[in-house]
């Protein structure tokens, strides 16, 4: 997905005002909107915020690191981000938590050419393996290539920045990790280079939810919390029950939408999307959080009160 940088720009969608004052929310996304962001578009565009009473604005950033830290300073109610960086930035201070998910599903996932010398990520000893963020990617890397009694040090790794694709097309890298199975392969396949997939969460990764809505929890209003919630539960709902309608109205909010790999993404990521957003599986937290330990990324374990709640109960 990284390899589709265009020009940031700042996107509002706005809805009208329901009868009454509409409580105002910004949300802050990880990156230009595409469709791992269905929910948020098809909820402000059916009108599900202004029926929950809310205006909420959603805005695509400049710099993709800022998000999370803004919603941690108070500048913003909401952050799409990734619950591997979530587990860290709780390590590292940041008073966050995981409050709602969008993506339900690893869409990471460590990419060969499907006609390569590659067949199994044993083939990887004495390869190039090109990745764009150091840290967390090295630990699911090291996952998957353990499996095969392989190990970092029989690799060599080249940061490739955000070219993941053109990278491994190019003959750059052997393979890449951190590439999205529901973007790349699909970009691949439009350029007739055809990619495969190994998916890591069937390669010695614990399974985790991809993209999450995380908050302050100090300074986040949880009825409003819980009514966005609803409202991205109905636009889920929407979406699977409707979908080339869905993509319809998503595609029409922005000329940069209507192309082919686009239109492709959008049914690939559907069944990713969080039936029940605010639903919180907490072993799947724990579980990564176990995971990052023994990788040496984090040096003590938190309780997954730290880093993930669920702002329904109660209610």
């Amino acid at each position: 997905m990284r390899l589709l940088l265009k020009p940031f720009i700042i996107l509002a969608f706005l809805v009208a005002s329901p009868a009454g004052a509409a409580d105002k929310m910004t949300v802050l996304l990880d990156w230009f909107v595409n469709p791992d962001h269905g929910p948020l578009i098809i909820a402000q565009e059916n009108g599900y915020f202004a029926d929950a009473g809310l205006e909420v604005e959603i805005v695509a950033p400049a710099d993709p690191s800022a998000p999370p830290k803004l919603v941690a300073a108070g500048h913003a109610d909401l952050a799409v981000s990734y619950q591997p960086q979530l587990h860290l930035q709780v390590h590292e201070g940041l008073p966050l938590k995981r409050v709602g998910t969008l993506v339900a599903t690893p869409l990471n996932c460590l990419l060969v050419l499907e006609d390569g010398p590659i067949k199994t990520p044993a083939d990887l000893k004495d390869r190039k393996i090109g990745f764009s963020v150091a840290g967390v990617e090295e630990a699911l890397l090291a996952a998957v290539l353990g499996r095969y009694d392989v190990t970092l040090d029989d690799i060599e790794l080249i940061n490739v920045n955000f070219s993941l694709s053109p990278a491994l097309m190019s003959g750059q890298v052997d393979a890449v990790i951190g590439a999205f199975r529901n973007f790349e392969l699909n970009q691949m396949d439009i350029e007739n280079v055809k990619g495969r997939c190994f998916y890591i969460e069937e390669e010695g990764v614990p399974p985790y939810d991809e993209l999450i809505y995380v908050a302050n929890p100090a300074k986040m209003d949880k009825d409003k919390m819980v009514r966005f919630l609803k409202a991205t539960e109905l636009a889920t709902q929407f979406i699977i029950n409707n979908p080339q309608k869905s993509w319809e109205i998503f595609s029409a909010t922005s000329p940069e939408l209507q192309d082919e790999l686009n239109n492709r993404a959008w049914f690939d990521t559907l069944p990713r999307f969080a039936l029940r957003p605010a639903a919180l599986d907490a072993g799947r937290y724990s579980q990564f959080e176990s995971f990052l330990f023994d990788a040496g990324l984090i040096k003590s374990t938190n309780n997954v009160s730290d880093i993930a709640i669920d702002v329904t109960e109660g209610n």
